[in-house]
């Protein structure tokens, strides 16, 4: 037994050795034509034997990256007279141009001209399953994904696809807790947003309505948005109702959670969370607010605002970057609230697949991108919120318009919370979404509604159960 643990071991330095010198070359700490330390040094560093470290040299050798002179070292070889390594990117169809991401990649490009990067759009439809099965098929080597696509990948038990990363001191702690799993980060943070109110400021000048405020419930947003609205002209108000990002808001601020008796039975009859989709259904039922519409998407909510056919939209940061070449005069402000104004989070991260051939490559991709200087390209480019927090601390000259209330998400980082904050799996809420929909839209009574859900959770909690076993 000690004789194969002490096997495992040596292959666990031995590739650490190889895995290590190939970074470093690629990043180019060990400049190019400079010459690896002596392979004496090498077997104190990584605890290996002469023969050892020559297995591993020689591995470095038919890689293309050194070369062996005899009696003199390795020197590490030009990397442009190399192969490009390719990396494979995926990523949802919108994340590229709210991120500026040609830009991003191109500098990439300049600083490892070494490794180019292949773009690969995913649809945003079934993101998650695309991911798992592209990632599977190592089809891809470094992916974005964010906490609910993680939320996805844990309840499949499919995490094993991500690879550990190092997390970074300089990244809040809110930001990557939600993608450790076992003490390990699987996720690095790239950029988040919560959810917000986007205003135009014309439409609130011409109806002489004030502008929203912090102090704001639901119902000072109805009145306002009634006044706002213009028959035949635009509505005071929308959001694509189904999204997960968004009606889920309305159960987050109940200021309670979903949750089982001793029996494991939900009783939801009579609960805050019942009462706080009524609020939500108030809303629906003002037509002259709120449009009775067929929307497929967040996209098409966000289309009528940049078409001015309405006033106020339930929307991200993200958007704001649609916003920047309109002549739209736009503001934000924190969502109205309920029992508490807590606003749903939503973090973009990059991930390496652990099943890449080329995790070198693509964790230093995950680490370009997450650096000080891309970061604070980001902060001053566009109107994201980078991960970073040095860079958003970052003051100097913008580029272009930036709304006077931009950093109020600072002000609110008490509101946020995520999705796995109201107590149930992404599962569950998929099995609920369509009843909760049928009750806003009027078709379902809230006695109905309640003994539904406790059905529906129930059932859904049981067959994760059982597939989970």
């Amino acid at each position: 037994m000690q004789k194969r643990l002490s096997r495992k071991h040596f292959r666990v330095r031995l590739e650490d050795m190889i895995v290590t010198l190939r970074q470093e070359i690629l990043s180019g700490q060990t400049a190019i034509g400079s010459y690896l330390p002596s392979e004496s040094d090498l077997e104190k560093r990584f605890e290996l034997s002469n023969a050892s470290v020559r297995n591993g040299l020689k591995v470095l050798v038919e890689e293309g990256f050194i070369e062996k002179i005899p009696r003199v070292g390795n020197r590490v070889i030009n990397a442009a007279s190399q192969q490009k390594t390719v990396i494979k990117f995926g990523y949802v169809h919108s994340f590229a141009d709210l991120v500026e991401l040609d830009e991003l990649l191109a500098a990439f490009t300049q600083q490892y001209p070494h490794i180019a990067v292949q773009r690969v759009e995913l649809p945003s439809g079934s993101y998650s399953k695309s991911l798992k099965q592209y990632m599977e098929s190592e089809l891809l080597d470094a992916v974005m994904m964010n906490n609910n696509n993680f939320q996805d990948f844990v309840e499949n038990d499919c995490t094993h696809l991500l690879e550990p990363m190092e997390p970074m001191d300089e990244l809040y702690p809110f930001l990557t807790e939600p993608f450790q799993q076992s003490s390990q980060t699987l996720v690095r943070p790239f950029n988040y947003s919560p959810v917000v109110l986007c205003y135009n400021k014309k439409h609130f000048e011409q109806s002489q309505v004030p502008q929203p405020e912090s102090s704001w419930a639901w119902q000072d947003l109805f009145t306002y948005g009634q006044q706002l609205a213009v028959k035949n002209e635009r509505f005071g108000f929308y959001f694509y109702l189904p999204s997960r990002n968004r009606w889920p808001i309305f159960m987050l601020q109940s200021g309670t959670t979903f949750q089982t008796d001793d029996c494991g039975n939900y009783r939801l009859h009579g609960t805050k969370i019942i009462e706080s989709l009524e609020a939500c259904r108030d809303l629906l039922a003002m037509t002259d607010v709120f449009p009775r519409i067929l929307a497929e998407s967040n996209a098409d909510a966000e289309a009528l605002f940049l078409e001015e056919k309405v006033s106020v939209i339930m929307t991200t940061y993200f958007f704001l970057n649609q916003l920047r070449d309109s002549n739209i005069s736009f503001e934000i402000s924190p969502l109205p609230g309920l029992e508490d104004s807590s606003t749903l989070l939503i973090i973009n991260g990059l991930a390496v697949n652990s099943r890449s051939p080329n995790k070198v490559g693509a964790k230093l991709l995950v680490d370009f991108l997450s650096s000080y200087e891309i970061q604070l390209l980001l902060r001053r480019k566009t109107l994201n919120i980078a991960a970073h927090q040095r860079a958003m601390e970052w003051e100097g000259e913008e580029f272009g318009y930036r709304p006077s209330r931009f950093f109020l998400y600072r002000d609110i980082f008490p509101s946020f919370r995520l999705i796995t904050h109201l107590g149930l799996s992404n599962y569950q809420l998929k099995c609920i979404q369509r009843d909760i929909m049928l009750f806003l839209s009027g078709l379902q009574t809230k006695a109905d509604l309640s003994s539904r859900l406790e059905q529906l959770l129930l059932e859904a909690n049981e067959s994760n159960i059982i597939h989970s076993s």
